[in-house]
């Protein structure tokens, strides 16, 4: 029997061990922190064994493979010891893949991935489609395989879990965008990202379909460097005239695939916003391609409601709008967080830094935002580069969502909007980015 050790006990791990444990592999589960109870309850159910706290070498070492969970980094000793030994490591995504026969679609991006891959559930899901929601939202895919069964899968896969996928095979795989994200996990070397979200299309055939942001520079110049045999699927906000792909034409998202054509109005797309567009013409290229029904897309795309921590509003209070975009961790995200807004800015930013430059936000901030609060340890980045615009009068640091809300409603006048847009990860003073939007939310619900 062959031996699985699992490292990492959330979400994507104890799915992992569970689906070793179904396919008969000797399995065990090692984490060198704190496994939630309700995980560590999964584990017993099912009767893993795991330890915590730490890492026994020799249980780990005897694996002949491991499966790592996305956000263990390849750097930390025991993943160099057992690299330096050779014993192959996976990602839950590259190991459940094996057990798969579904058709998948995969989409991964700096920004818009969440919103694009919930907008094709849905659509898939209002086709009639038996379809599986999974990867780096929802439940894990791993454990879905294992105990459920679907005919198609949408995924949202992170680079992190790309970075030890091999032979893992999308149907359709979309790169929603590329910009400067988890530098700190790729030698600060935008290339080595780049190519970590490219590995969504490494082993695509020509029967399946890669859909992508051609007005994406970054995209465009490592695609123009490789070779990708699947159908190309590009879509733009310029006013063209594609053969295939997705395009703007008098006021209307214009989709093509094959022979097959769909058109839908902006005006009545249920998601505003630039960078909505983008996502709604990613969503609607996948569903062509998956034979949906034009119908079926446009009223999709037309009822179609946000996704929680993405430009989520909350409540308005005093004629000031607080919206809840934890889930912006890096400078495109929050770049259009702020350009959709039309009113008057009071900005909450800060949190982990992960190699941002903030240059690209300056004007925005000038012509939109009236005053900067953070919520962060170490703010130094974003008072250099922004305090000076706003006025230090204008400028405050926290250290709590509670005193971030109060002061920002100290800032906020009739007809403001206070928007969390962190522009930075989480993990300074919050588990996650779901806990920091939560933080955020019941404060706005004390004022």
């Amino acid at each position: 029997m062959s031996r699985i050790v699992v490292l990492g006990g959330g979400e994507s791990g104890v799915g992992a061990a569970v689906l070793a444990k179904v396919k008969g592999f000797d399995v065990f589960l090692s984490d060198n922190g704190t496994i939630a109870d309700h995980f560590v309850d999964d584990l017993r159910k099912w009767d893993i064994p795991f330890e915590q706290g730490g890492h026994t070498e020799g249980l780990i070492l005897s694996a002949d493979e491991v499966v790592k969970s996305p956000g263990i980094p390849s750097t930390v000793p025991m993943v160099r010891k057992l690299e330096a030994q050779g014993t192959p490591i996976l990602s839950e995504i590259e190991f459940a893949g094996r057990y798969d026969s579904a058709k998948k679609i995969c989409i991964t991006g700096s920004n818009g991935k969440t919103t694009t891959t919930s907008l094709i559930y849905y659509l898939l899901k209002n086709a009639g489609l038996n379809v599986g929601l999974g990867g780096n939202i929802g439940k894990s895919y791993a454990f879905q395989v294992a105990t459920e069964h679907y005919d198609y899968y949408v995924l949202e896969i992170s680079s992190f879990q790309l970075d030890n996928c091999y032979e893992f095979h999308p149907d359709i795989a979309i790169i929603t965008n590329i910009s400067p994200d988890h530098l700190d996990r790729y030698d600060y070397q935008l290339e080595n990202y780049v190519k970590s979200k490219f590995r969504i299309t490494q082993n695509l055939n020509p029967e399946d379909c890669f859909i992508f942001d051609s007005d994406d520079s970054i995209t465009i110049d490592h695609l123009n460097k490789i070779i990708i045999s699947a159908k190309k699927l590009p879509f733009t906000q310029k006013e063209t005239d594609l053969k295939q792909g997705a395009f703007i034409k008098d006021d209307k998202i214009v989709v093509r695939v094959d022979d097959e054509e769909c058109d839908v109005y902006l005006k009545e797309l249920a998601l505003g916003g630039k960078h909505n567009i983008y996502n709604s013409m990613a969503a609607a290229l996948a569903a062509k391609a998956s034979g949906i029904d034009n119908q079926v897309i446009r009223e999709s795309l037309a009822t179609f409601q946000p996704i929680e921590h993405r430009l989520e509003p909350v409540l308005s209070i005093k004629d000031v709008l607080y919206i809840n975009d934890s889930k912006a961790t890096n400078v495109d995200a929050a770049w259009y967080a702020l350009e959709c807004q039309t009113r008057p800015v009071v900005w909450i930013v800060g949190g982990k830094d992960k190699g941002n430059d903030y240059e690209v936000l300056k004007p925005l901030v000038k012509d939109k935002v009236r005053a900067i609060v953070c919520l962060g340890v170490d703010n130094t980045k974003i008072r250099e580069a922004f305090e000076d615009i706003v006025g230090k009068e204008n400028f405050v640091e926290t250290r709590s969502a509670e005193d971030a809300v109060t002061e920002s409603s100290k800032f906020a006048q009739s007809g403001d909007v206070v928007l969390l847009s962190p522009c930075c990860a989480s993990f300074d003073l919050f588990h996650n980015m779901e806990e920091r939007g939560e933080k955020f939310k019941e404060a706005v619900r004390r004022l």
